[in-house]
């Protein structure tokens, strides 16, 4: 029982590390979970004990499994669990599961993939990529470039850019995508 109560006990600290890397307010948390700032609160503190009816909407929104939300024993399986995700015409193929800190995706773009009228954006983070297979095009801030199989770039996403397949044919990249800015230390060679 002393170890149900320790695993409990950390759920709290855990919920506010993780709210904290993502850059969410309690407030909006809230919002976006349907459960009340004093609950989120009460549960970071302690106050209150974790159930699933707290823990399923927090996993959701930050987008981690329910395991890695409540620090479950490892069941000494390494293997990721791959469950791709297709947003904008494109697939994220999630390889790692570590909440925070800098994720891993495979990305495919296919040839018909995001529109020929490309829309850049921005948003919090830093990203490091690699091409795997194909052309990607890469809009970056008033750059266009086309990288080639085995090239890989690295940029702060506050700058606007966008990707896309550089022609016919499907991309695919490795991803490594900071939220917080975290970097790569691997560094692209200037042509």
């Amino acid at each position: 029982m002393d170890e149900l109560n320790d695993v409990l006990a950390a759920v709290g600290p855990r919920l506010r590390e993780l709210r904290r890397q993502r850059g969410f307010t309690l407030a909006r948390l809230a919002e976006a979970t349907g459960i009340s700032e004093s609950t989120l609160s009460r549960l970071e503190g302690g106050g209150r004990r974790p159930n699933l009816e707290l823990l399923l909407p927090l996993a959701r929104v930050y987008g981690v499994p329910l395991d890695e939300l409540v620090g479950a024993p490892h069941t000494g399986d390494p293997r990721v669990h791959l469950r791709p995700v297709r947003r904008h015409g494109m697939t994220f193929v999630p390889l790692s599961r570590r909440a925070g800190g800098l994720q891993a995706f495979k990305l495919v773009i296919p040839a018909d993939g995001p529109a020929a009228d490309p829309d850049p954006r921005t948003h919090e983070g830093y990203e490091w990529l690699y091409v795997l297979s194909g052309r990607l095009r890469l809009l970056l801030g008033d750059q266009d470039l086309v990288l080639k199989t085995g090239e890989a770039a690295e940029f702060d996403t506050h700058i606007p850019h966008w990707l896309g397949a550089a022609d016919a044919a499907p991309v695919e990249l490795l991803v490594l995508f900071g939220r917080q800015g975290e970097r790569a230390h691997l560094r692209a060679r200037s042509a």
